[in-house]
């Protein structure tokens, strides 16, 4: 089926919302936002974020939310989450959305949603767990709307922390591609994520099926590859109507028009499937879109997420000829490349998208990306992708962004840059548990380099071994 039309009228909706307020995200803040002093608490999820909680299950899920304090406390503060469904309600009202809630009985909070931080103490876990019964839709994302107060003591609970909105998939019955190891406890804990950045202008992203692990265990038959970046449609202005738009090539377009046969049998092993944004030379990109242009822009990319089935946006920023047009001195919506403008936009993309991935390739605009808004960029921005080779701790970039979510050691096979066995153990063994390998495609002639590659991957980050199923898939559309 051709999706063309879909994302047609998907765009005609984005046209006439486009002007609408600005999302309101039920919530903004992050840790480094200065609260009061004596008699403020405040909430983050299980991965110290305040906005943009996600949480993907299958059967059945143990999370939870974090209170906390800038300074102990002197007397003791309970506070009770509970489910109210009025939290999606006026979200969905005042942001013209139509998300659904998560049935309540799918949600169970531990100690009936009340948790207390004790006297002296700087932090206390409320625990929820979702329970899957098979009734909810593996495609679409779900909403957990929560209601915090403060049932005793005497401290404030901060406003924006009143209440949350938690992004949930449930995907019971789909394979699951995350593998396993061991964690400092002996408890099984998930292993490295891999992205697989494919050139698709020459290669079938159907290969990254044929890769596997192969040892006995909680990991056999599993995709090496956790994630697939679609590399890449463009940013691109349009002169004659002032519009920043997304573009794609015929063959990315191939790619979403006939996602069925190409990318959902991905997607039903687990892989992820993120689009990527790149420059086009025609001076426009991720650095020199006004505020106003970036919120345009994102609504755009949330129709074409929407319409073709994307998990996500992956930020590249080459190729943009930005000295040679200026396009900020003669067209409106522009403005000076800065850093302030790239990470308004990331941060705007992942507003409209709060339940999809967001990745930044650490190089050129992408090197570092800005708090906006008070929210720090490990909140609006979920990985951070080395270039070939880089390892450096990215966390002074992306502030608020965990070692798990950053990349290291990326690899290019086209040209041969593969990364060593003491780089991979290495960035294991220091905590950093994302990497990216760009190119992959066994019709090369380097391709049993390109096993070798992967082999390593498998040993150094799941102590496994990568079986080849022989199966090539050739690029078989125009």
């Amino acid at each position: 089926m051709k999706f063309n039309t879909i994302y047609t009228l998907c765009l005609a909706a984005f046209a006439m919302t486009a002007c609408s307020e600005d999302i309101d995200l039920g919530g903004v803040g992050t840790e480094n936002i200065e609260f009061p002093q004596g008699g403020v608490v405040y909430v983050t999820d299980a991965q110290g974020k305040r906005n943009f909680s996600t949480v993907e299950f299958r059967d059945h899920i143990t999370s939870e939310l974090n209170i906390h304090t800038q300074t102990p406390r002197a007397t003791a503060t309970a506070v009770k989450f509970q489910y109210d469904e009025n939290v999606l309600t006026e979200y969905n009202r005042k942001n013209n959305t139509q998300y659904k809630a998560l049935p309540a009985n799918l949600v169970q909070f531990a100690n009936d949603g009340v948790v207390t931080l004790e006297a002296g103490k700087t932090l206390a876990i409320a625990e929820y767990t979702l329970t899957s019964d098979g009734s909810l839709d593996q495609t679409e994302t779900y909403v957990l709307p929560v209601r915090a107060s403060v049932s005793s003591g005497d401290a404030q609970l901060g406003s924006v922390d009143a209440t949350r909105l938690i992004y949930v998939r449930d995907l019971s019955g789909i394979p699951d591609c995350t593998k396993y190891v061991p964690g400092p406890d002996g408890e099984l804990v998930p292993g490295v994520t891999v992205f697989s950045c494919m050139e698709v202008n020459d290669t079938n992203p159907l290969n990254n099926l044929s890769f596997t692990l192969g040892n006995e265990g909680v990991n056999k038959g599993k995709c090496l590859y956790d994630a697939l970046i679609i590399f890449s449609a463009n940013v691109n202005f349009n002169k004659e109507t002032g519009r920043v738009y997304v573009f794609c090539n015929e063959n990315v377009q191939a790619l979403l028009d006939y996602r069925d046969k190409y990318l959902k049998p991905l997607q039903d092993r687990g892989i992820k499937i993120i689009l990527g944004l790149l420059g086009n030379h025609d001076g426009s990109g991720l650095c020199n879109l006004s505020d106003a242009t970036a919120r345009d822009f994102a609504q755009e990319c949330k129709a074409l997420a929407d319409a073709y089935g994307l998990d996500g946006f992956f930020f590249d920023d080459e190729y943009s000829d930005y000295g040679q047009y200026n396009l900020h001195l003669y067209y409106p919506g522009f403005v000076p490349v800065s850093n302030d403008a790239t990470s308004r936009l990331v941060y705007e993309i992942k507003k409209a998208n709060p339940d999809r991935i967001t990745v930044a390739y650490a190089y050129g605009g992408t090197w570092s990306l800005k708090e906006v808004d008070g929210v720090q960029a490990g909140e609006y921005c979920d990985y951070a992708l080395h270039d070939y080779g880089g390892s450096s701790d990215l966390t002074s970039q992306y502030p608020g962004m965990p070692k798990s979510n950053q990349g290291m050691h990326s690899q290019e096979f086209n040209q041969g840059r593969f990364a060593s066995e003491y780089g991979l153990n290495d960035m294991v063994q220091k905590g950093y548990g994302s990497h990216m390998i760009f190119a992959m495609d066994p019709y090369r002639s380097n391709v049993s380099r390109q096993l070798d590659a992967m082999d390593r991957c498998a040993r150094c980050f799941y102590g496994d071994k990568i079986v080849f199923d022989g199966i090539k898939y050739p690029k078989d559309w125009k």
